[in-house]
Order: structure tokens, then C-alpha cells, then sequence
């Protein structure tokens, strides 16, 4: 054990007596599924104090063009152009840097004291962190906004409450799991004619050893908060290497966990920053080094795979996409189901995970409360409905953000060639940040016959296609199909018909997809509520894990045993008391 070990302890910081109440109350809220919000999402000073959101600001432009500390590090730094924000300006942040088997050494060397510590001391000090990020909430935001392109609301609630809440989430997940069986137990196995043979036994919650977290581009915290804090728990030193161009979110969240750690009595490294230039490769050669035994990631399908295949020493968790896919059959509520769909294409310029790709209906059309509506004219309605909701141009890069990278732009520009174009994208002019690219969604209308090549591409960033079937029938066989073979986050199923319900809830469970069915209000099918709603399945290729159940966590450690004879003298002892 290392003195910082010694000193947590001993009691020198007892952060699970201070949080003791909020984590059983977030295992509660795991069993009971029902809504739970420990973290207020809304970015309101009448909520997080008079002069929060000045004050967060201010701590986050004081970061710029700076050389970025890091509590009890000393290391080189990185170059200064690895993050430009999608809204027009270089954050010229410069990070400190590290090698990779370097970080790895310092994660691994921490991670001794840390392992000694037990489940309730590591659970305390997760949570203080969590709850020092909550009240960072404005500085990260700004952060997240400026790194990833999602408009500010959204960057404040899914970057910070919503990101801490799946934090906590997993924290819930790994500190109940390592209590399921007692720390020790007396063993007694009677024999004839003797004294029973007895043991003394002990069960210690010991982590793998090294994690790596490889964070994304758009959701840098949402993300990655759920594998940080899981491994943490579970008794693991975590090498942070966050995505070239949204490092900055996860810089803080180090900055804080580093802090918390010291005054809890560990060493700092058992979180290490890892950031890289654009290009450096350091995610491939931290995820595969021999010492490294977990890895998340969250990120394209092409790397999730190479992890999958390549990282064979470690237990790899990945997020990846897919064909996320509505089946659209009838509905009482035409409007509501157009305008909650516009909102779902067009929240943060359809660049999340969750985003539907493919809309199915059947040739027939589909049965509505204002007649029934041809699959060319359900599509001319979405795009009147998207424009609808974006009429206001000051108001609609509030809804879309800003275009996060090359790759989107361009995916975009080859679906605009497409021949099935109905509702072509166009650009919105940001008020405040001219530089910005926010672009609407655009919407083909393609056959499920003709275009299977098209459809059956992940076309992430604002492109989605209603796609022609020939009934609903073959749009619940296709869900299932194209699922199971690409995989998908999200599907959604519209239907006043109990029959197709039930043949859509069986096709999402042959495919592991997670099903919403007949949103028309303010729930969206990209949106996903910690403590309620699970996220990814591991049951096809869109993801290994879920956010978050027992085996998101439970692969992170194993239970070692020790066991010894008692004495005779402690066995009478034991039964004379």
C-alpha cells in the first residue's frame, strides 16, 4: 500500500461517508428504472448559483491559447492546432504529453495503492469527482460545444448533468457488484469422528490492471464517463486518450479526478491524460500494449472493429453505429409523429449514434389521421416538417449545432448526387459564430429493392432515406435483417395496429435493438435517460456493451479468494462467543 493509500484509508478524506447516501440511491434507481436526475440539467443560475454561467465561461476562455495544466504533471506538450472549433476559431490549447508505454507505466505504478483501496473508498472518491464536474458544468459545456460543434443547450446538458448522471450510473453498477459477495466467510465441513474441517476465508474485488479510454469526436463525456468511472471503481488506473479533436472536455474531467484523487491520499497517475496530435496513432499502440487490460471506445465501426480483433489481451467495450431504423405503419397523430421525427433528424445536424438512418414504409403508404399518406408524399411531409422547425434561422443552429469534421461534409455532399433527393440540405447562417457550417438534414427517397447498396451504408451526419418497401411486412423483416447484419443504437416503430407492434417488439429482440415505439411528444428515439434507458445492447454488431448493466462492469475485476485453516484454539474461541 502507497503512503496516498495509507492516508485515504485511514480517513484522511472520507468521501464515501459524504456520498454514501447519493450511491445508494443511484443502486436504487438502477433496480427501479423509473426517473431519477441527481444532476439538474438546466444551464439556469437560479440552479447552479448567481454568476455560474459568467464564471464558467471565463474559466473556459482563460484556457485557451494556453498551456494546459494538469495537477502533479510536468511532462512536453503537444501541438497547438490539434482543436478548432466546428464554430470558426483555434483553441490553441497545448496539453502535456506522453508516451505511450510511458503512460502506461505511471497508470500501472499508481494503480498499486489503488487497487488496495477498498470498493466503498474508490466508489467515495468516483463520486466527489462526478459531483465536482457537476458544479464545472458551464466550463465544460463550453468545452464540449467548441470541441464537438453541439449547439450550447446541448452541450451543457449531455455534456455535463446527462454525462455525470451516466457517470454515476456506472459507478451504481460497479460498487454493487463488487458487494455481492461478503468480503469473508468461516467454513466448516463436518467430517465423522473429528472436528470439522474449517477455513477461513476471504473474497478481494481485484481490477484487471491498465484501462485505456479512447473518447470520441461528438460526445467526448457522454461517452466517455460510463467506461472512466467503471474501471475506477472496479479498482483500475485509467490512461485518458482522448479524440485530437475534443480533447479539452476530458483534459477537465482529468484535471478534476487527478485533484480529487491527491486529497483522497492517492497518487494523481491513476488517471493519466494521453492526448495526441491528429494522426499520431497513439490509440492503436495504447489499446494493443501487453500490459493494457481494458479498453473502451466509442467511435467508427472501422476502428471498433480493428479493436475487437486486434486488442486481444484486454476486454474491449466499443460503441460503434449502424442502421438506426424506423418502421412507419399508421399512426392517430400524423403531426406529432412528423414533428418529433424533424426534431430527431435535426438535433445537432444528425451526428449522433442515435440519429434514424432509414425510415421504412410499404408501397400502400402509410394510415393516418389525415388519410393515408404515399411514401413520396411522407417524405415531402418530413421535409416541410424539418424546414418547419428551422424556419427560424437564428433560432435553428440552437437545434443543428455546427458540422464537426471533413468526413460528415463530405458524406453529405455524395448523398446530395444521389438521384432520390427529395429534401435537399441547405446551409443555415450561425448569428454569432460566421464561420460555422450547420446544415439541414437531407431526406431521399430511395427502393428497397433497387438501392440496398445505398441504404445499407452508414451515412452518419444529416443524411436519412425513406426507404419503399413492399408492405409493412417486409419493413419489420428488413428492421430485423438489416439490423442483425449492420447493427443499429435505436429503432422506432409507428403503428395503430397491436399485430404489427407485437411483430416489430419480436424483430427488435432477434436483433438486440432497442425499440421506441410511437413517439410523437417530447421523447425522441436518439435521446436515452441514464438509470432508465439502456444503451447499445452487445446483442448486434452496433456495439460490445451496454450504458450500463452488470456486464458492463463486471468484466472489469475478478473476486480472489484466500483462504487458511482456522485453529483449534480460534475455533473454540469463535464458538465460545
Amino acid at each position: 500500500m502507497t503512503e496516498y493509500a495509507a492516508e485515504a484509508e485511514a480517513g484522511s478524506v472520507d468521501f464515501f461517508v459524504r456520498h454514501r447516501e447519493l450511491l445508494r440511491r443511484a443502486v436504487d434507481a438502477t433496480r427501479s428504472r423509473e426517473f431519477w436526475s441527481p444532476f439538474p440539467e438546466s444551464p439556469s443560475e437560479r440552479v447552479y448559483g448567481a454568476g455560474s454561467a459568467a464564471a464558467g465561461e471565463a474559466a473556459f476562455r482563460a484556457l485557451l491559447n494556453e498551456r494546459f495544466a494538469v495537477p502533479g504533471w510536468g511532462g512536453g506538450e503537444v501541438g497547438e492546432a490539434t482543436e478548432v472549433s466546428p464554430y470558426g476559431f483555434a483553441l490553441g490549447v497545448r496539453y502535456p504529453a506522453v508516451e505511450p508505454g510511458r503512460a502506461v507505466a505511471l497508470a500501472r505504478e499508481a494503480g498499486v495503492g489503488w487497487r488496495a483501496a477498498s470498493p466503498d473508498v474508490r466508489a467515495g472518491v468516483a463520486v466527489e469527482i462526478l459531483t465536482r464536474l457537476n458544479a464545472a458544468s458551464f466550463e465544460v459545456a463550453h468545452a464540449v460545444r467548441h470541441t464537438t460543434g453541439q449547439p450550447f443547450v446541448m452541450a451543457f446538458q449531455a455534456g455535463g448533468p446527462h454525462a455525470q448522471e451516466r457517470g454515476l450510473e456506472a459507478v451504481a453498477y460497479a460498487w454493487a457488484e463488487q458487494s455481492r459477495h461478503p468480503g469473508s466467510a468461516a467454513w466448516a465441513k463436518p467430517r465423522r469422528g473429528g472436528e470439522p474441517l474449517a477455513l477461513e476465508k476471504t473474497f478481494t474485488p481485484v481490477g484487471r490492471g491498465v484501462a485505456v479510454l479512447i473518447g470520441c469526436n461528438t460526445f467526448p463525456t457522454w461517452n466517455g464517463y460510463p467506461g472512466l468511472f467503471a474501471s475506477l471503481v472496479t479498482g483500475n488506473p485509467v490512461v485518458v486518450k482522448p479524440h485530437p479533436r475534443a480533447v479539452l472536455p476530458l483534459a477537465i474531467t482529468v484535471r478534476v479526478a487527478r485533484e480529487v484523487l491527491v486529497e483522497a491520499g492517492f497518487a494523481p497517475d491513476v488517471v493519466v491524460l494521453a492526448a495526441e496530435p491528429d494522426g499520431a496513432g497513439t490509440a492503436r499502440e495504447l489499446a494493443t500494449h501487453p500490459e493494457v487490460r481494458i479498453v473502451d471506445f466509442t467511435g467508427s465501426t472501422e476502428f471498433g472493429d480493428w479493436l475487437e480483433a486486434n486488442a486481444r489481451q484486454a476486454q474491449v467495450y466499443t460503441e460503434k453505429a449502424g442502421l438506426n431504423t424506423v418502421v412507419l405503419d399508421s399512426t392517430d397523430d400524423y403531426a406529432g409523429l412528423l414533428r418529433n421525427l424533424a426534431f430527431s433528424l435535426s438535433l445537432y445536424s444528425g451526428q449522433m449514434c442515435t440519429t434514424p438512418q432509414n425510415l421504412l414504409v410499404g408501397r400502400g403508404g402509410i394510415v393516418t389521421d389525415r388519410g393515408v399518406r404515399s411514401p413520396a408524399e411522407f417524405a415531402t411531409d418530413l421535409g416541410a416538417a424539418v424546414e418547419r422547425l428551422l424556419a427560424d434561422e437564428a433560432r435553428a443552429t440552437g437545434t443543428l449545432g455546427a458540422i464537426v469534421g471533413d468526413g460528415v461534409r463530405a458524406r453529405l455532399a455524395e448523398a446530395a448526387r444521389l438521384p432520390g433527393v427529395c429534401h435537399a440540405s441547405r446551409a443555415v447562417p450561425h448569428p454569432d459564430f460566421p464561420e460555422a457550417v450547420a446544415r439541414t438534414p437531407l431526406i431521399a427517397l430511395l427502393d428497397a429493392a433497387a438501392d440496398r447498396e445505398v441504404f445499407t451504408r452508414e451515412w452518419f451526419g444529416p443524411v436519412s432515406f425513406v426507404v419503399v418497401t413492399e408492405s409493412t411486412a417486409q419493413s419489420v423483416g428488413l428492421l430485423r435483417e438489416t439490423v442483425g447484419a449492420f447493427g443499429a443504437l435505436t429503432a422506432l416503430v409507428h403503428s395503430t395496429d397491436e399485430a404489427v407492434l407485437d411483430a416489430a417488439r419480436e424483430a427488435a429482440l432477434a436483433a438486440g435493438v432497442h425499440l421506441s415505439e410511437n413517439l410523437t411528444d417530447g421523447v425522441f428515439v436518439n435521446q436515452s435517460s441514464a438509470f432508465s434507458d439502456f444503451h447499445g445492447s452487445a446483442a448486434n454488431p452496433a456495439a460490445s456493451a451496454t450504458l450500463t448493466d452488470p456486464a458492463f462492469v463486471a468484466g472489469r475485476f475478478a473476486v480472489v479468494q484466500s483462504r487458511r485453516p482456522v485453529s483449534a484454539g480460534a475455533s473454540d474461541a469463535a464458538g465460545a462467543s
